[in-house]
Formats: structure tokens, sequence, C-alpha cells
């Protein structure tokens, strides 16, 4: 529902901010990790999920996207929580979660306080190959200055198309194309390739 929030620090602890954007201030639970990377000026910039439950919205903020994405994968996992997903964030950094999983390493994940060994071995099972597929830095590094081939072919992707074909698409409308091309421009012609 929200996707970030901007607006002025108001106030800042190990486990949650208040950012006031627009005279409303929202209070978001963080990530050690999060609470590490804000900086110390007044204004300020959050990644945000939105947990709904029958007894309450909660808002989960993080200092970049690719620390939301590695959120959500956690969280995906069966027996994972936001709470737990937040613990694991808060243990080690997104990257050493992110190699600990493609690796299989085990011991080291069963050492984050709340996740036993079978919490372990399903987050390794149900999240290594997802990891594997998408690169080492994908989630963790995310391109600030993306091409118009880049943005357009993320977008792609994300409407279902594989990620191969896509790049070929882009490939031959770029080259078909002497103008340089926005990223709308691109998406519709590599549409009609596709």
């Amino acid at each position: 529902m929200y996707a970030y929030i901007n607006g002025r620090l108001v106030f800042k602890c190990p486990t949650y901010v208040v950012i006031d954007a627009g005279g409303v201030g929202y209070h978001i639970n963080i990530s050690l990790n999060t609470y590490s990377n804000l900086p110390d000026h007044e204004h300020c910039k959050l990644y945000t999920w939105l947990h709904v439950k029958e007894d309450g919205h909660t808002l989960y903020g993080f200092a970049d996207e690719g620390e939301r994405r590695l959120f959500l994968h956690l969280i995906s996992v069966s027996g994972i929580g936001p709470n737990t997903g937040r613990m694991i964030l808060s243990s080690i950094t997104p990257a050493e979660i992110q190699t600990a999983i493609v690796k299989g390493d085990v011991p080291l994940i069963q050492r984050i306080k709340g996740i036993g060994p079978k919490s372990a071995q399903r987050m390794v099972l149900e999240l290594q190959d997802k990891l594997k597929k998408e690169g080492p830095d994908t989630l963790i590094a995310v391109p600030q200055n993306n091409s118009a081939r880049d943005e357009a072919l993320s977008a792609l992707v994300m409407l279902g198309f594989a990620k191969n074909m896509a790049e070929k698409a882009l490939d031959k409308a770029i080259q078909q194309n002497n103008e340089k091309l926005s990223v709308e421009q691109l998406i519709k012609i590599a549409l009609k390739i596709l």
C-alpha cells in the first residue's frame, strides 16, 4: 500500500522511528540495520511494508529497497512472521543473511535469536534457489541510476516475461531505433516483439 514515506524524522530509536510526512506522524518499526543506516539530519526516506491483521496495522521501514525485498523473501517462509524477519535483519547484515541462505549455512542462521534448526533449514530450502536466481547483489545493492533498458527489463520481468526473452526483445528494439527511447517507448516496442 505504501511504497515509501518521505518526511521529517521526528523521533529515532533502535526499534522504531516517527516520521512526520504532510502533518501525519508515522510510527514505523525498523531493524538495527536500518537504524544504523538512517541519516542524522532531519529529512528521511524509508521504504515501507504494511502488515495488516485483525487487531491492527503495523508499518515496517527499511533503509533501502534491497533490504525491503529481502525482508519480503524472509516473511514468505512458513513460520517466519514480520517480527522474526525484523529480528533476522537486526542480528546480521542483509548481505550476510543472503550469503548464508545461498551457501546453505544453517549454523549461522540458527545463531539468530528466535530461529531454530527447522526454521533455518526451511529458510535455506525455500529461499536458496530464489536468491541464487536473482544473483549475489540483486537484493543488497539496487542500482540508483538505472538505464532506460534496465528499467524496461525490470518492468517486463515483473509483468511475467522470462528475463532472457525480455532482454532479447529490448536489444532488438534498441537496434531498430536510432533515437534514444524512453522507458515507456522501450516497453511498448518490446511488448510488440514479444
